[in-house]
């Protein structure tokens, strides 16, 4: 094995997890990820001092780009914008522990909408993976006064608009387990005193499938929309439990289909945020989770 192929392997993790967070799609992190990688073996890894800064500030760019060219595209999608969802397990390596913090959730990554990409880029870089401003500012090619700037500026914007949630895997999964039992056996009571009364639910279609077009709040009317999803669901629906994006979720499919994936936010033992993604472009890389025929 080539250093430049063990390099790989070593910052692949750290690589996909700027990507991914960066652009909210598993495809395309990954794909950006073996474009730095492919690039980086044809320069002259001896002249580059710091190698690690280097691939980060490569697949950073490669984000930014991506991220330019896709605006005027997600400034016009159909309803709410949800990341791609990833299927996450218990961290095998301290490499691989990047992709467990906070800062993957879906509720984390919808928020990382509301910031320009110098923002996202500057944020993450600081804020997820805690590198300095010097470092910051060769990466993004700016001044570290103004890295200073835009983190001050884009922590604003996210402090403003964070939905508060507990982090604990197994108590946020005693509370989605108990709520889809009692939503499922009819217990409105235990239904109840599990959701808060300011929740609010986002479904992502994207204009291919049907979805709600804006998001549906209070929890009235986020319980009648999913007692009508509940009433009009395809044969044969399957449901999964799969650790989403860090947290406990659950994935629907039907055969060896995936229907949609479902992911939540708990705080103070209530859920306060449902995201649906039923869009079928962001669900194709979920097809090895689907039941075997």
């Amino acid at each position: 094995m080539s250093n430049g192929e063990i390099l790989y392997q070593q910052y692949k993790p750290l690589l996909f997890s700027i990507a991914y967070r960066m652009i909210g799609s598993v495809t395309e992190a990954e794909d950006i990820v073996q474009e730095t990688y492919l690039t980086f073996l044809q320069l002259d890894q001896q002249a580059i001092t710091d190698k690690k800064a280097y691939l980060c500030k490569m697949a950073a760019n490669l984000c930014l780009d991506t991220l330019k060219s896709a605006r005027k595209k997600r400034e016009t999608y159909v309803g709410p914008w949800l990341p791609e969802p990833l299927i996450t397990k218990a961290a095998a390596t301290p490499e691989d522990k990047v992709i467990e913090q906070e800062s993957l959730s879906v509720s984390y990554l919808f928020l990382m909408e509301k910031l320009s990409p110098a923002e996202r880029a500057v944020f993450i870089f600081r804020e997820v993976f805690a590198f300095n401003y010097r470092e910051i500012a060769s990466m993004v090619d700016k001044t570290e006064a103004n890295c200073r700037k835009i983190f001050t500026r884009a922590k604003g914007k996210i402090d403003r608009h964070q939905t508060p949630s507990h982090l604990s895997y197994e108590k946020n999964q005693q509370v989605i387990g108990d709520f889809l039992h009692a939503f499922k056996n009819g217990d409105t009571e235990k239904v109840l005193s599990l959701v808060s009364e300011d929740v609010i639910l986002y479904s992502d279609g994207g204009g291919v499938v049907k979805a709600a077009l804006k998001p549906i709040e209070t929890r009235d009317r986020v319980l009648a929309f999913l007692t009508g999803i509940a009433a009009k669901a395809p044969k044969g629906l399957q449901t999964l439990p799969q650790s989403i994006n860090g947290q406990p979720g659950i994935i629907h499919a039907i055969g060896t289909k995936i229907y949609n994936a479902v992911s939540f936010t708990v705080y103070e033992q209530r859920i306060k945020q449902i995201f649906i993604i039923l869009n079928p472009e962001k669900l194709n890389h979920l097809s090895c989770f689907a039941p075997i025929s």
